[in-house]
């Protein structure tokens, strides 16, 4: 079948075909660092993680970069609004620099426990400002830009397809966000791609430029760093929905105008997590962190399994009740995976049998059809479920899909060590009960049990097998 991925630019599943063969450059919208990420925020991360898990698992060598926003983004995507940077240095009393370091630790402390593979590239905004200054001068020396009010501006008339992904009309634009009047502006659309006339005074953030001392737009950066890590031309760009109007419309524009080429062949972008039918949001101040739910108990990989259950294209409601199932099926599917290793005494099968091999091909279907988690999860669990499977089949099934599913299933150094702590005289005996339990051999099957627990040893039978603990 091959990987299909929804292409927001069109609108239709798409079969991906990556520009460089077996390999998969990816460019995702990282943290504006003035405040904590939200739920709803990690949402996004862990779609983008399993995203770069299927290309994984579908044999790709990725290069994902992510970008961190420490220079000041203002509250309001279409160049209105305060600085969100200040605004929190001013609430906190801390310095910017202070603000931006402390909250991106926060933010890769909180992927981490929700086991996110970190990118490849994580370039912050503030080491490549001289690289914005060189995308406007050239957007500047091609006739895009013009310099109003102190600021310079892209001038979107200049540019024929601008809002081609968002679908926006040329005639009547409408961006999805107030347009606060802008006098400098030639066109209420237009964006800043460098300011030096601050909103506020003594703003932290400056640097010097061919325009005077200030500060870039926020949507420069991302053109700039992707191509500076990825190129003119890459495969896939991901992010919120709530980018696809404004930030991503303009990101476009400044590329295309710059490079002359297609930027981005694939934009993936993830649904709103919704708490009370609206939408989780910082602004509306309806959010929950990571270590609010840390804080009641829930382990991190709850939530990244509760996330698991929905699509990610398909909004998906919050709610503590909803998350409790998730750990409730997340703490069965880890224990499940502990008997069959037990079970199995830690040893997967080399080779698949048909019948598993049939369950990786479902496995791999849903996948692979624009990272249908929830169709994989319910492979994941009629394989487990499976009584014609041996332990050996569905450990090494187990592991397989957890590259992609990311629940942290593998078998931690401790439960190996007992496991090879077992001498072979106990392994034969687990062995021997094993086969007397299923040629319905009771008498010896206890035998066996009583003789095991002289050695410390104590059985259990469960519906996915035998397994033992040391007493």
């Amino acid at each position: 079948m091959g990987l299909k991925l929804f292409n927001t630019m069109g609108r239709e599943m798409q079969e991906f075909v990556p520009i460089n063969k077996g390999e998969a450059f990816v460019y995702a919208c990282g943290p504006t660092v003035y405040n904590y990420a939200h739920i709803g925020n990690l949402r996004t991360y862990i779609f983008e993680d399993i995203l770069r898990r299927v290309l994984e698992f579908s044999g790709y060598k990725i290069k994902h970069v992510m970008n961190v926003t420490d220079v000041g983004h203002l509250t309001d995507d279409a160049d209105s609004g305060e600085d969100k940077m200040e605004k929190s240095a001013r609430e906190t009393g801390r310095t910017v620099w202070d603000i931006a370091k402390f909250y991106t630790d926060a933010f890769f402390s909180d992927i981490e426990s929700l086991n996110i593979e970190k990118p490849e590239i994580v370039c912050r905004a503030t080491d490549h400002v001289g690289d914005m200054i060189d995308l406007i001068k050239k957007l500047e020396d091609k006739g895009y830009t013009y310099v109003s009010g102190g600021n310079v501006y892209f001038s979107i008339d200049k540019f024929a397809d601008y809002g081609k992904m968002a679908l926006l009309d040329r005639q009547n634009l409408q961006a999805g966000s107030r347009i606060e009047v802008d006098s400098n502006k030639r066109n209420p659309h237009d964006f800043v791609l460098w300011f030096t006339k601050s909103k506020f005074e003594n703003h932290a953030m400056l640097w010097d430029s061919p325009w005077g001392k200030g500060y870039p737009g926020w949507h420069i950066e991302c053109s700039a760093m992707s191509m500076k890590y990825l190129g003119e031309s890459f495969d896939i760009h991901c992010g919120g929905i709530d980018h696809i109007n404004v930030h991503h419309t303009n990101e476009i524009a400044q590329s295309e105008a710059a490079s002359g080429k297609k930027w981005v062949n694939y934009w993936l972008h993830g649904e709103f997590l919704v708490m009370n039918k609206s939408k989780m949001a910082k602004s509306a101040g309806n959010f929950i962190t990571l270590s609010t739910l840390k804080e009641k108990g829930y382990d991190p990989l709850d939530y990244r399994y509760f996330c698991l259950s929905g699509h990610y294209r398909s909004q998906l409601q919050f709610s503590f009740e909803s998350l409790d199932a998730a750990r409730t099926a997340r703490v069965n599917l880890v224990d499940r995976v502990k008997a069959l290793n037990a079970e199995a005494l830690g040893a997967v099968s080399d080779k698949l049998s048909d019948k598993g091999t049939l369950y990786l091909e479902d496995f791999k279907s849903g996948i692979e059809d624009d990272l249908n988690c929830p169709k994989a999860l319910a492979v994941f669990w009629t394989m487990l479920k499976d009584q014609n499977l041996e332990a050996g089949e569905k450990l090494s099934l187990s592991l397989m899909f957890d590259k992609v599913t990311g629940l942290e299933l593998s078998v931690k150094k401790d439960e190996k060590e007992e496991i090879e702590e077992l001498d072979d005289n106990i392994r034969r005996l687990i062995d021997e009960r094993e086969e007397a339990r299923k040629s319905k051999d009771f008498a010896r099957s206890d035998s066996i049990r009583s003789e095991l627990k002289m050695l410390g040893i104590e059985i259990k039978d469960t519906p996915d097998g035998t397994v033992w603990k040391k007493l």
